[in-house]
């Protein structure tokens, strides 16, 4: 059991004539410099595919108020309808790569596929480099730093299926040693 992970909508591309696809899809930091991070597809995944043919995708940071939409996203298929449409969010542009984006959402991190990896017996990670990321006004402070109190995140957590808000600072990398200015 791990504390929960940000709760993330992966948009991709469809393939050429279907609608674009917006999944919920395990994802993780790689690294901080350079920023990467890592989306992990299962087989029944439509996503896997889309990202298998376009290696573009934007990481989409969802709100809490957007629970709805993301259990919608969630819990129906793309082979079966439009998720945009279905889960009421609006499809929006890219400003780097060839991707959609889900304009409700806070942070757009912009992502092309450096590598990937199978993993026995029905998953495939996907590590990729962040190219852009877009923010609202008010979840950053000047030195680019999320303000977290002020953004209403939530995150899931494995093996519950629950979901949790998140907010209460705790501490920073580097406290022990009088640092503030790690950023990984």
């Amino acid at each position: 059991m791990l504390p929960p992970v940000p709760a993330i909508l992966l948009t991709v591309n469809g393939r050429p004539g279907d609608p674009d696809e917006i999944s919920v899809l395990w994802t993780f930091v790689v690294s901080g410099d350079p920023p990467q991070i890592g989306v992990s597809a299962g087989l029944e995944h439509q996503a896997r595919e889309l990202l298998e043919l376009h290696d573009e995708f934007v990481l989409n940071v969802p709100l809490a108020s957007m629970v709805e939409a993301f259990d919608t996203v969630d819990m129906n298929s793309g082979s079966v309808a439009d998720k945009f449409e279905l889960s009421g969010l609006t499809r929006g542009a890219a400003t780097v790569v060839d991707a959609p984006i889900v304009e409700e959402s806070p942070i757009h991190c912009e992502c092309r596929i450096i590598d990937s990896l199978e993993v026995p017996p029905e998953r495939k990670l996907f590590i990729a480099e962040i190219v852009a990321t877009t923010v609202i006004e008010g979840a950053v402070d000047d030195a680019d730093r999320l303000i977290v109190p002020d953004v209403d995140f939530f995150g899931m957590t494995a093996g519950s299926g629950e979901l949790y808000t998140m907010g209460r600072r705790v501490g920073n990398i580097g406290m022990t040693v009088g640092r503030t200015d790690i950023k990984y």
